[in-house]
């Protein structure tokens, strides 16, 4: 029996149709049975075509004597797929006819000749792969809508881009909203994303845009999306510190516009929540929504919080991982007696043998945490700016020392570069012009720290609130708390300091 096989990926006004095809390849089957298969809107890259595997099936039960396609690249575009294919067809001694190439598969000049033009067909479609991909950077540089799920928050509006025709994000003013809740919420001391998740419901938004009940998950990959934040240099700095590559120079993160975040034509292709490497950071066309000191509030949250991902300890008690011995240095870790009914602290280095002789190896539980809540009542009431101070708006004095200093480290960076090859004026010279910026740089760093000191009682203050409703607070929100306030607490013999992040 005669197989004639026809494939077509795209219905295109330029390709050739299943229907031509197959009439061609009847022309050169002159008559005798024949059987037909074809796999429309399939590529040629693999064999995973339904109609093919049935033609393949059919070859191994001995159905078919002869396979004809209207061109070679019909049947494959891979060379290793089609010498696989040769092979079985030698084997079930099945003749091989192309109408357009018109290859005689009875002798080895024939073969050759077909292996040679399999070649060709392969490259031609590695040549249009790489053509896709090169424009699909091309036009993502350049902040172009490339398609894919829509971010919530966001609808589509047509618009013109350097003459053609595309697609940019605009609010949705009710998605937005939600959105907006969500990094507020969030970038507030104590906030985690199950408390946010529990915001949601009770303000009626028990479903996700695709109808799907919210998860934290949906929530953190929100707060992780740079297309909502508004692109400023501390947005720059904040990623190129990460390893992005940013497409667009520093000049033009000016605090308008949001952020497309790309794999990058050299990753790997996996998805990457956290890791920002070989990722490419593109300013899109659209205004920004959140602000950058609560994006990068919540971003640096969610990539700290998983780094220190809560332990089986951590569920015990909302002061774990926070306690050291000063005799020994190990962690203190929850235990609960053989009762259940009470918690107590222990020195690790002394349960694991170390003869530690740190003090205090059944510090309960509770007592510990009802002192260390009285001391940090007690050091949130000495901060004489706790009174009823109002939330500053970022200086602008900083977004102008902050270009100044990235103007500086790229001048460093290139005058680096030439040391290698510098002569000793030259080398003199580039010595003494790092000099001069690393002070400058210094003068800078503090003209910073002045200005950013004024804006400390805000965040304090949110931090009196959490404290003054502890008990309302789940054990997750007081860690978070926690973490803010203090660095570590040291217990020794008959002491307990505490180090404070404030």
């Amino acid at each position: 029996m005669i197989a004639i096989y026809a494939r077509q990926s795209l219905d295109k006004q330029d390709s050739i149709s299943i229907e031509t095809q197959i009439e061609t390849c009847r022309y050169e089957a002159h008559g005798g049975e024949i059987a037909v298969y074809q796999d429309k809107g399939f590529s040629g890259k693999n064999m995973n075509r339904p109609d093919f595997e049935r033609l393949l099936d059919d070859i191994k039960n001995g159905q078919i004597e002869t396979v004809i396609v209207y061109k070679l690249d019909r049947i494959s575009r891979s060379v290793l797929d089609f010498s696989k294919l040769m092979e079985l067809f030698g084997e079930h001694h099945v003749e091989f006819v192309s109408c357009s190439e018109k290859f005689d598969t009875s002798n080895a000049m024939g073969r050759a000749m077909l292996n040679i033009a399999i070649v060709f067909a392969q490259l031609e479609r590695e040549t249009i792969q790489a053509r896709v991909t090169d424009a699909y950077y091309s036009r993502s540089h350049k902040g172009f809508y490339m398609g894919g799920r829509l971010p919530m928050g966001f609808k589509l509006e047509k618009t013109i881009m350097d003459g053609i025709h595309t697609s940019k994000y605009v609010p949705d003013p009710v998605e937005m909203n939600v959105v907006q809740m969500i990094f507020e919420s969030y970038a507030k001391p104590g906030a985690s994303l199950g408390g946010i998740l529990r915001e949601l419901v009770e303000m009626g938004y028990a479903r996700t845009r695709a109808g799907a009940p919210w998860q934290t998950g949906r929530i953190s990959e929100i707060l992780r999306n740079p297309v909502y934040v508004k692109a400023d240099l501390d947005i720059y700095n904040f990623f190129m510190a990460e390893g992005t590559k940013i497409i667009n120079p520093p000049e033009d993160f000016i605090g308008m516009n949001g952020c497309f975040l790309y794999t990058g034509i050299d990753g790997d292709g996996k998805k990457k929540q956290y890791d920002l490497r070989n990722r490419e950071l593109v300013i899109a066309p659209h205004e920004g929504v959140i602000d950058s000191d609560i994006w990068l509030t919540c971003r640096r949250k969610l990539m700290k919080n998983r780094q220190c991902a809560t332990t089986r300890g951590g569920r015990r008690s909302w002061l774990t991982g926070k306690i050291k011995c000063a005799k020994c240095g190990y962690a203190y870790q929850v235990t609960i007696s053989s009762s259940g009914r009470r918690r107590y602290f222990q020195c690790t280095g002394a349960r694991m043998s170390i003869k530690c002789k740190g003090a205090g190896h059944t510090i309960y539980a509770d007592e510990l945490e009802d002192y260390i809540y009285s001391r940090m009542k007690e050091e949130m009431k000495n901060l004489e700016y706790l009174s009823d101070e109002k939330e500053n708006q970022k200086s602008s004095n900083c977004s102008k020392y902050e270009l100044r200093l990235t103007e500086l480290d790229q001048e460093a960076d290139a005058l680096m570069d030439r040391l290698a090859a510098a002569n000793d004026t030259l080398f003199d010279y580039i010595n003494k012009r790092i000099e001069t910026i690393e002070q400058e740089k210094r003068d800078i760093r503090r003209k910073i720290n002045e200005e950013t000191s004024k804006n400390k009682a805000t965040e304090l203050n949110r931090i009196t609130d959490f404290i003054e409703k502890w008990s309302e607070l789940d054990i997750h929100d007081k860690q978070s708390v926690v973490d803010v306030l203090i660095a570590r607490i040291e217990i020794g013999e008959g002491t307990l300091e505490i180090f404070w992040n404030i």
